[in-house]
């Protein structure tokens, strides 16, 4: 394992950081020892960050890192978690969210503690007029928080604003070869680490949309390169060619993920990409931009929907039908939104147009216009009804099978 120091701080982390919002689950509960062994697996590779928050898993992330770590583990890890602030009404909420994720990590203090998910500096400001300032100060005086930071989800102009106003440590941006010039981009990157912030990266494979079923112009670029590298490994270390970035984020619910990220990580120095090989990620960029449609990561924080839409779900069928060129994919989004697989219709259709989910995402983007594209190019004329009667249908059947049990 490579490390590199985490800006200013002084610490030495792992380049390679252990996300914890993608758990493996069985019956929508955390696999408890499968997901114990993967942490362990990495831990003893070298991985020593591992980021957390307020809200993943329901509150179940923070609570289940407190109990593996607690077994003599808390000391060779950093715990980095966050404060949700969309959900901070008042100065005495923070100290009661602080307080509930010290108390289910099990520990004294967190290492690294972020401000979740700011979008431009109004959302700082509204922070500090909340009393945030004096907050940290006095959790960093009492010991509870070491090192501040936030994670960003916005435009570079806000993105250097927001950076300016603080004595941040640290910062957390997406980034990676598809979003070089999104939100804060390469620009807001190299802006941070020559203020002495440390940069994490998040979706460094856009929330695995660069490694699943690969469209086959993008195939043929990377089987065409010289040196032979997967989908994933060219990705990380693309991010990681950036002596910019201290590290970055991947959410490894398996083992054999595990193995492949440690491997790649312990030969991903700053600067080590060739030219050629760089040449090949923006050819590679290229393909992919011709055939994207809409940039959803897939995080989820638009969930749930009051309608019921499943909107990263609707979302990314969509995409994938202009990724991947194939009349397959209506079957799939039919399959998978109707009802007939799950017993509950989640199709883009059942928007209701409230905007609720708009106002959360990360990407801003206008997803209820997006949902409209949804319904016109993935949705038969009549599936809204149909999709009712499948519905009804099951309901019935279930009503039935309760009477003869």
């Amino acid at each position: 394992m490579l490390y590199r120091e985490m800006g200013n701080s002084g610490d030495k982390v792992s380049i390679l950081g252990y996300g914890c919002m993608r758990f493996q689950e069985i019956n929508g509960r955390i696999d408890a020892q499968r997901t114990e062994r993967q942490l362990l697996q990495a831990i003893d590779s070298g991985v020593n960050y591992f980021d957390t928050a307020y809200v993943y898993h329901s509150g179940k992330s923070e609570s289940f890192l407190g109990e593996v770590f607690s077994k003599g583990i808390r000391n060779k890890v950093k715990i980095a978690t966050k404060l949700p602030t969309y959900l901070i009404q008042s100065r005495r909420g923070m100290e009661e969210v602080l307080e509930t994720q010290l108390k289910r990590l099990k520990t004294d203090r967190i290492d690294y503690y972020l401000l979740h998910m700011l979008t431009d500096f109004a959302s700082w400001e509204k922070m500090k007029n909340l009393g945030i300032l004096d907050f940290l100060q006095r959790a960093r005086r009492d010991g509870k928080i070491i090192h501040t930071g936030f994670s960003f989800h916005g435009d570079r102009e806000n993105f250097k604003l927001i950076v300016d106003d603080y004595d941040w440590d640290m910062c957390q941006i997406q980034y990676n070869y598809l979003d070089e010039y999104y939100q804060a981009g390469t620009e807001g990157l190299q802006y941070a680490a020559a203020k002495g912030l440390g940069v994490v990266v998040m979706e460094p494979l856009r929330g695995g949309r660069l490694v699943g079923r690969i469209p086959a112009e993008v195939e043929r670029i990377w089987s065409c390169a010289e040196i032979a590298r997967t989908p994933a490994e060219w990705a990380l270390r693309w991010v990681w060619d950036h002596p910019e970035v201290t590290m970055l984020l991947s959410g490894m619910n398996e083992e054999a993920h595990i193995s492949d990220n440690i491997r790649t990580a312990g030969e991903a120095y700053p600067n080590s990409l060739t030219q050629e090989e760089l040449a090949v990620v923006d050819r590679v960029k290229e393909a992919y931009q011709q055939l994207l449609k809409i940039g959803c990561t897939g995080c989820r924080y638009c969930l749930p929907c009051p309608s019921g839409v499943d909107i990263p779900n609707c979302l990314g069928i969509y995409n994938d039908k202009h990724l991947f060129q194939t009349k397959r994919t209506k079957i799939h989004y039919f399959l998978l939104t109707s009802g007939l697989v799950g017993g509950i219709p989640s199709h883009a259709s059942l928007c209701s147009g409230c905007g609720k989910c708009e106002k959360v995402c990360p990407q801003q983007l206008p997803i209820r216009s997006h949902l409209q594209d949804v319904v016109r190019t993935m949705e038969y004329p009549a599936m809204k009804q149909l999709t009712r009667l499948i519905h009804w249908g099951i309901k019935g059947l279930n009503i039935v099978k309760r009477k003869k049990d």
